[in-house]
């Protein structure tokens, strides 16, 4: 299988537990690897036959900065959820660093892999079933 990635997305937003962290915007940076079939795009040049890395990075960037996440887990599930919105897209891995989350360590990071099943829920209340 091919893979695209989309490396050190910086963003800033709302992250975190603590109450001084539910006002102040801080920086996270989000690393994806797409698995998909790029093997049409590869033959015609025709970017109708590839994942739209432009489109992705936009709804991610709009996901976050609105979102307002307690977790990154939580985020990281989410824009899974965003990249399956492409039908070539059959695997994800998301990997979010959230910088000084504590004082003796560059960052926290959390790295989650998910695989489109038959079944995608894409924003609450919204399924789609493959058949």
């Amino acid at each position: 299988m091919d893979r695209m990635h989309i490396r050190d997305l910086a963003v800033e937003c709302i992250i975190g537990t603590k109450p001084e962290e539910r006002v102040t915007k801080q920086t996270v940076v989000i690393n994806l690897t797409l698995e998909c079939d790029l093997t049409m795009a590869g033959r015609t040049d025709n970017l109708e036959d590839t994942v739209n890395y432009v489109v992705i990075k936009r709804d991610v960037i709009a996901l976050i900065e609105q979102g307002k996440f307690l977790l990154i887990e939580r985020m990281a599930d989410r824009i899974a959820e965003i990249c399956f919105a492409n039908r070539r897209v059959s695997s994800v891995t998301v990997t979010i660093d959230k910088p000084g989350a504590i004082r003796e360590a560059r960052c926290v990071a959390v790295e989650i892999h998910r695989t489109k099943d038959r079944r995608l829920r894409l924003l609450p209340g919204i399924t789609i079933t493959w058949l």
